[in-house]
């Protein structure tokens, strides 16, 4: 009975967690879940003749103890054989709740002051958009936004990706996704 009892009481504590956790939301006024991106989320090059402008996004309600956030923005369906990154950034500060459109310029004029944009799969800094292969079906754009329990990131601004995937692992509490889709 004792077993059972603590079993109970577990249970509840991890289901409450959970819903804790799923209050924690990201969304953009720029795109929908699983709705497609428009031009102005196209990346300029590589055949392709879009915006590159980085999406608004909000969030809402992190979970108890962040103490900042990172963004990350990957395409899984990259003809690569490892995916694509658009986008990483952290240093966010916690008590930011939105990112406006365009923060993702490569001057990162438009982010808070610390907040680091790493080296993205073009090879520099800042958003780039989507461009999947022409006839390609479309691919998945998912933006993911972390909850860390730690205030920065150290590492260097040009780290790779990788590099900044690592340390999400070892700081991430919670995340908000939001994947939205782009074929040509």
């Amino acid at each position: 009975m004792r077993i059972t009892l603590l079993s109970t009481c577990l249970a509840l504590l991890l289901s409450a967690s959970a819903a804790l956790a799923s209050d924690f939301t990201l969304s953009s006024p720029d795109m929908t879940e699983g709705g497609m991106l428009s031009a102005a989320q196209v990346y300029k090059g590589f055949g392709c003749d879009g915006d590159n402008r980085s999406p608004a996004l909000n969030w809402t309600t992190p979970p108890a103890g962040t103490r900042s956030f990172a963004l990350t923005v990957y395409d899984p369906d990259a003809p690569t054989g490892s995916g694509w990154w658009h986008w990483v950034v952290f240093n966010i500060p916690a008590t930011e709740r939105a990112l406006p459109a365009g923060a993702g310029a490569a001057d990162g004029k438009a982010l808070p002051a610390g907040v680091v944009q790493s080296r993205t799969d073009f090879g520099t800094p800042g958003f780039g958009g989507a461009c999947p292969p022409s006839g390609d079906a479309a691919h998945r754009y998912i933006f993911t936004l972390h909850a860390l329990d730690t205030e920065r990131l150290d590492l260097p601004q040009d780290a790779s990706a990788a590099m900044v995937g690592f340390m999400l692992g070892q700081h991430t509490i919670a995340k908000a996704t939001l994947t939205a889709r782009y074929g040509r």
